[in-house]
């Protein structure tokens, strides 16, 4: 049965009471934990990036963080988790270079569901892996909130590392297991993380896997991250950052002909989405400014290698899905 949220329990709405959960949590993971150590995969997300903070704060280098790159990442992420909390932090991180372990994998694979499935199963060989070179580990810290037992009737399935073999035996670390998303932005904006880190869109657990539409090329996986970086990167520029629930850009596998140094061009075309939402069940689309949306597209079709088109993407859902895959 899964567990309820303590009906005393106050919602984080403000630093004070962020605090004031900061250092409960603190005084609890300690009193769990003792002087063993515990183990995290941090994605860099929300969730995991806030219970790292709050576990470091708690146990220092007792926790270690592992950060697997698995190249389906945005522009930027993998070298932010590193500054952050190897740099800033001074965590106990190991950082994994599985660029090319995880897209030879994905090579030639065109289905969605399949590739969701190797993503999720190859980032939890490679954890495994990792879990196994190191001593003493007891716990395993999890970046469960409260929507994710409400939602998996009490079982954990938002992160892949709950697909971990039984034998490593781990007794779970989730301090924010009774929090919702808003609380968790509260406490780590308490905690001291950057902005970015903390109120981060969200992304699908595969990453730019499934807004590389079709089979994964590597060419086609650079122009959604550096596309996907300019679109965030004019829309943070314009004050649509915050106001905008979710956009992103995506990348079929599709090819047309265009003009570029006045010769034929065969080169991909960029989708822009933009979309709002209260409960993600339904969502509307962002009516984006017609000078704004022709600035980014000169820009994508200048700075991002390959791509000759941007579309603009005004279904909403239904019938549509938030995501193309």
């Amino acid at each position: 049965m899964a567990e309820k949220r303590p009906e005393s329990m106050q919602r984080i709405v403000n630093f004070d009471l962020a605090n004031a959960f900061i250092d409960e949590q603190v005084a609890l993971i300690r009193k769990q934990v003792g002087n063993k150590k515990v183990l995290l995969a941090l994605s860099g997300g929300v969730d995991s990036s806030v219970v790292a903070a709050l576990l470091i704060k708690a146990i220092g280098k007792q926790l270690v963080s592992v950060h697997v790159n698995h190249g389906l990442l945005r522009k930027g992420e993998p070298e932010q988790v590193v500054e952050v909390f190897r740099n800033q932090l001074d965590a106990n991180l190991i950082y994994v270079d599985a660029v090319d372990r995880f897209l030879n994998k994905l090579d030639g694979v065109s289905d969605p569901e399949t590739k969701r499935k190797i993503i999720g199963g190859e980032f939890i060989k490679v954890f495994e892996e990792e879990a196994r070179k190191l001593d003493d580990i007891e716990f395993l810290a999890q970046g469960t909130i409260y929507p994710d037992i409400i939602e998996s009737k009490g079982v954990k399935a938002h992160h892949n590392v709950g697909g971990l073999p039984e034998d490593l035996k781990f007794e779970l670390v989730e301090p924010l297991k009774f929090l919702y998303k808003d609380e968790v932005r509260v406490v780590g904006d308490a905690l001291g993380l950057p902005h970015g880190m903390v109120y981060r869109q969200p992304f699908p657990g595969p990453g730019l896997g499934v807004r590389c539409l079709g089979a994964i090329t590597r060419d086609r996986l650079e122009a959604v991250r550096e596309s996907d970086a300019i679109l965030r990167e004019e829309f943070a520029k314009n004050g649509l950052e915050g106001k905008v629930w979710q956009y992103f850009t995506a990348i079929p596998d599709l090819k047309s002909v265009g003009v570029r140094n006045d010769m034929r061009a065969d080169e991909w075309c960029v989708i822009i989405r933009a979309v709002n939402t209260s409960d993600a069940m339904s969502a509307t689309i962002e009516p984006i400014d017609y000078s704004l949306l022709n600035h980014i597209t000169q820009r994508i079709v200048t700075e991002v290698k390959g791509v000759n088109r941007v579309l603009y993407d005004l279904t909403p859902k239904p019938t549509g899905t938030i995501e193309w895959e």
